[in-house]
């Protein structure tokens, strides 16, 4: 659509060159005025039309985040669930851009100086580049492309000054130095030698900045992950790898997976199981409803995951080896994005502590520590300690002995877990032969175990005890 438009407006603009050369100029600025106020509302009039109509998609919901930074997270809580969504650092402007930072205000100022069609063009794609790149960090790639133009300029203008030693080293040029004052042809040689190497050292230094973001960020698999042992060798943590060759070879091959989006792709390429989201899923109502399956308790759990026809649940946890990334982090992006399709059901506000605090330890709140998502990531995890306190690395919080080897799950069981306890993988339980869940029988023996006590409780104590 854009590209279209940029077409007729050439379009317009060789009309416009055609009435110049026949038309006065007062009668052509006329024409130009009310010609262009004409094609102006025509045009908005017909994009809100076909609009209405249906025949041009309408904006998406990442167009209005552009503009209300807000609206996507109260909206559309799915867009701003991405990482690449999120507002840009300071710290990644300097990681990504180096000392370019601020030679990109130098060379912006240096267009103003210098007011024809180009650096108007640079001007005006400096400052809506610096926007977005401020609302999105996906959208630094928008800003890199003018920064470095802007550096450019800027480092040629200062080579033209600093890097011109003709006059310096001519003998006319020497000559006239000595007779003006013997001593600034010194001085001048000095400072253009220190500002020279100063910045020879500047653009070395950036080629090595560059080299090591690239090898570093932007170079590694995000399947295996870079790390170091402690004695400073390199280590790759090669879980993910590890879980989905265990899928792949362990399960059968119409199993159905029920994890996060964000690993759809990997487990369907790489496990070659069945996944219910992915990278791809437009749908917000699926992702929502995994979500939801996440964040209820195992009972209510149990309903989805029995109506969808899950076999296993992958979860990722980094509580072990302190991997931010992991799902109890991205645990509030799935609240709330099935808040918005089931608000009465799901509610954010409730998986934090009365102070408003989210946690994940023993003073976490009671449906926090319900949910599916929290029993497991932390299944079996204290047996790890040996009767000292777990302590949850990412969060860095201590979930205490006791309470940690009372975590248990029903309706799910343990089939695998990483060498790293990255990647935990549950199997979902056969209905026992009258069709009913493990759960429904739970439920059931425990209520009858009720009974019988509250039975044998308003019995008459016998007075004699013949029990041996």
């Amino acid at each position: 659509m854009a590209a279209f438009g940029v077409f007729g407006l050439l379009q317009l603009v060789v009309v416009a060159n055609y009435f110049k050369t026949i038309l006065s100029p007062q009668r052509f600025y006329n024409l130009m005025i009310a010609f262009g106020a004409l094609v102006f509302v025509l045009g908005v009039s017909g994009l809100i039309a076909a609009t209405k109509l249906g025949l041009i998609a309408p904006w998406t919901g990442r167009f209005y985040s552009l503009w209300d930074t807000n609206y996507a997270k109260i909206h559309i809580p799915i867009i701003a669930s991405v990482s690449e969504h999120q507002p840009t650092p300071w710290s990644s402007f300097y990681f990504d851009l180096n000392f370019l930072i601020w030679l990109f205000p130098v060379g912006v100022y240096l267009c103003f100086n210098d007011l024809s069609d180009e650096s108007i063009f640079i001007i005006v794609y400096s400052v809506l580049g610096s926007y977005f790149a401020g609302v999105m960090v996906r959208l630094m790639l928008t800003l890199a492309p003018v920064v470095c133009v802007c550096a450019a300029l800027t480092v040629g203008k200062l080579c033209d000054i600093y890097f011109d030693f003709t006059e310096l080293l001519s003998k006319k040029g020497r000559e006239l130095n000595e007779k003006i004052n013997p001593n600034d042809s010194l001085m001048n040689l000095i400072s253009k030698l220190a500002v020279a190497s100063t910045f020879a050292f500047y653009l070395f230094f950036y080629v090595q900045h560059c080299i090591w973001v690239n090898s570093n960020a932007y170079s590694s698999p995000s399947v295996v992950l870079a790390s170091k042992n402690r004695d400073g060798s390199p280590a790759l943590i090669d879980d993910f790898r590890e879980a989905y060759y265990w899928l792949r070879m362990n399960t059968e091959e119409d199993s159905k997976v029920m994890a996060w989006w964000d690993y759809g792709y990997q487990i369907g390429g790489m496990a070659d199981r069945t996944t219910f989201v992915d990278n791809n899923t437009w749908n917000n109502t699926h992702i929502a409803t995994v979500g939801k399956a996440m964040a209820v308790s195992e009972e209510k759990s149990e309903v989805i995951m029995r109506r969808l026809g899950v076999d296993y649940v992958l979860v990722i946890f980094g509580g072990m080896i302190g991997y931010s990334g992991d799902d109890l982090n991205k645990f509030l992006w799935m609240v709330r994005i099935s808040e918005g399709i089931w608000p009465e059901e799901v509610n954010e506000r409730s998986y934090f502590t009365d102070r408003g605090e989210y946690r994940v330890d023993e003073h976490a709140s009671t449906v926090m520590k319900d949910c599916l998502m929290y029993k497991m990531s932390f299944h079996g995890f204290g047996d790890l300690y040996a009767g000292r306190d777990p302590v949850d690395r990412v969060r860095q919080q201590k979930l205490g002995a006791e309470y940690a080897h009372n975590i248990n799950l029903d309706v799910l069981e343990e089939v695998f877990t990483t060498e790293n306890w990255l990647v935990r993988i549950y199997k979902l339980k056969d209905v026992d032969n009258f069709g009913r869940s493990l759960i429904d029988v739970g439920e059931e023996h425990r209520k009858d175990t009720t009974r019988r006590q509250k039975r044998i409780q308003t019995r008459k104590k016998p007075e004699l005890d013949l029990r041996v």
